[in-house]
């Protein structure tokens, strides 16, 4: 298996097809924009393509990485979509954080042409996607997860087979779960840190060896110190996330009062146009927060 079509060269994406090169994969490239991809196909040799059947054409393997569960359902079931377009025995791999009701939708349709689907979110942000070092969480049969294991192993290291369609979304959702609430927690704990008059960098470091270390505060705890909120994994999308998981647990009676607290303070934030910064920018809130407290005394 060495031809990979990649549909979807955004943030995350770019690294995971410059790791796939790297790997000797043969990778053509599908995105809504050729211009923002000018110097990226210069740079990697990644062989573009105008149209997804012109993609997926001859290909082994077909990788989706987009934005939203509309955007998956677009590239798969639309016209010219991977679905009517890639020849029988593909596999097909939707990495994107998407439903797993839709996940599994794909896996039957794609079961009825003869297509092999996996669902393989992943975890780990863009530092991740450029490190090869991605966390890949997979749903689907076990013979075609054990076929696609020299994929994953050109993007991640942490690759974890879950079980049936929709498995992978559904551990997907566990880990956004735990995220919400351990970014909220970084950030409280920071305005409170603030409010005291700590040096919050003598903090981070502190605390860095202790019970509070944190995947989110090695990832993030120095761009919050230097008020970068350049998007690894940008804020409109984790709101998307939260929702699907808050949609999924509504199903089974499960409550998340952490995630639907956290998802409420990310949507003050989109609805401020902070939307298309990354995750960390959710300090903004706690800021406002701590400022109204301040004007009211």
């Amino acid at each position: 298996m060495k031809k990979v079509a990649f549909i979807g060269v955004g943030v995350m994406g770019r690294g995971m097809v410059k790791n796939l090169l790297q790997a000797g994969f043969h990778v053509q490239v599908y995105s809504r924009s050729k211009n923002k991809l000018a110097d990226f196909l210069a740079e990697t040799g990644a062989v573009w393509h105008d149209t997804i059947p012109d993609c997926v054409a001859g290909c082994d393997a077909v990788i989706t990485m987009v934005g939203y569960p509309k955007d998956v359902e677009e590239v798969y079931f639309g016209p010219g979509g991977i679905l009517s377009s890639a020849g029988a025995g593909t596999y097909l791999i939707d990495m994107t954080t998407t439903s797993p009701t839709l996940a599994q939708r794909i896996y039957q349709e794609g079961a009825a042409r003869r297509l092999r689907v996996l669902d393989a979110p992943v975890t780990g942000g863009d530092s991740g996607a450029r490190a090869g070092t991605l966390s890949i969480l997979v749903g689907g049969d076990q013979a075609d997860f054990d076929a696609c294991l020299p994929i994953f192993q050109a993007m991640g290291t942490n690759i974890t087979y879950f079980g049936p369609a929709g498995c992978g979304q559904h551990a997907k959702m566990a880990n956004q779960i735990m995220i919400a609430g351990t970014l909220s927690g970084i950030c409280e704990a920071l305005s409170y840190a603030r409010a005291k008059g700590l040096d919050e960098e003598t903090l981070l470091r502190s605390v860095s060896t202790g019970a509070a270390d944190s995947r989110q505060l090695d990832l993030l705890g120095g761009k919050l110190l230097n008020a970068d909120f350049t998007p690894g994994f940008y804020i409109k999308h984790f709101i998307k996330d939260m929702k699907l998981a808050r949609e999924e647990a509504e199903k089974e009676g499960v409550e998340l009062p952490v995630l639907c607290q956290v998802l409420s303070e990310y949507d003050a934030l989109a609805r401020r146009g902070e939307d298309s910064l990354g995750t960390q920018a959710l300090i903004h809130y706690y800021e406002k927060a701590a400022s109204g407290a301040g004007n009211e005394e």
